[in-house]
């Protein structure tokens, strides 16, 4: 694996940062996004927990974890109050774990309505989580700006949002952000824009510069300079159950997120109080 962490430096990073992949739109990469950045950074000896936040469960299967073992996982721990230590999952991948999303997620939006401090029932599970000595938790949010993935930006301190480069992508994006910023106000005051990356950029279609083009403009240096372009490796990845980063570690995709993580841990390092929302 030596050609997936090619390029890629361990950096002093403040302990157990929590990173919200979101964005209400699907099929943007978002999962994808979140699996193989959380590969890139254990491959370089951060110790990683994925969060499974969807209810599509695509994280899990990614990840090689099979449907039959997840009957306790994110559902149990939000609205079950399962111990989070009990439901992490250790994935092929050393330093890398991983809480599934049970099968019953699918109902935690509505069960969670009822609950009190219901916004915050991630944060919480999150922060008992702190003496197994994680660096990075990156929570793989569902498409949409419901209660799952307010908890999502909630817990965060962080968040990073796949942008595709298709027409029509930049729509939309701006509620994502007000979003950002309301809960930055009202519920977590230290959560901050961590970036914008452009995913499925084709540079056979002039389209994908256009929007590229329109996004460095609107956004500026909130866009990662590393773009992840449209490859079948990627694309074909989850159904091995793997990342593309073990699946095909030599691929433009898999060495796209090998340059999106070393970004990542640079604007870190460069950026301690990250930028705001």
């Amino acid at each position: 694996m030596a050609e997936a962490g090619a390029g890629v430096t361990s950096a002093a990073f403040p302990a157990h940062r929590v990173f919200a992949i979101a964005n209400q739109k699907g099929g943007v990469g978002k999962t994808t996004t979140a699996i193989n950045l959380a590969t890139a950074l254990a491959l370089v000896g951060q110790r990683v927990l994925v969060i499974d936040l969807d209810p599509q469960g695509n994280a899990s299967t990614g990840l090689g974890v099979d449907r039959n073992n997840r009957a306790r996982g994110t559902y149990a721990m939000l609205v079950d109050d399962a111990e989070p230590a009990s439901v992490v999952q250790h994935t092929e991948i050393e330093g890398l774990d991983i809480i599934p999303a049970d099968p019953d997620l699918a109902g935690a939006e509505i069960e969670l309505v009822a609950v009190e401090a219901r916004e915050f029932r991630l944060r919480d599970a999150v922060r008992k989580l702190q003496p197994r000595g994680y660096t990075h938790v990156v929570i793989d949010c569902p498409p949409s700006l419901g209660l799952l993935t307010l908890n999502g930006l909630v817990a965060a301190t962080a968040v990073v949002v796949p942008l595709q480069c298709e027409f029509f992508a930049l729509e939309g994006i701006s509620q994502l952000i007000r979003t950002i910023a309301r809960v930055k106000r009202s519920l977590n005051p230290s959560l901050i824009l961590q970036g914008i990356v452009l995913t499925m950029f084709d540079r056979r279609n002039n389209l994908s510069d256009l929007v590229a083009a329109d996004a460095r403009s609107f956004f500026g240096d909130r866009v990662f300079t590393t773009v992840i372009p449209r490859n079948v490796r990627v694309s074909e990845a989850p159904s091995h159950g793997k990342p593309v980063l073990l699946y095909d570690s030599r691929s433009p995709g898999a060495q796209a997120y090998v340059q999106l993580a070393s970004e990542l841990m640079r604007r870190e390092a460069q950026i301690p109080g990250g930028v705001a929302a």
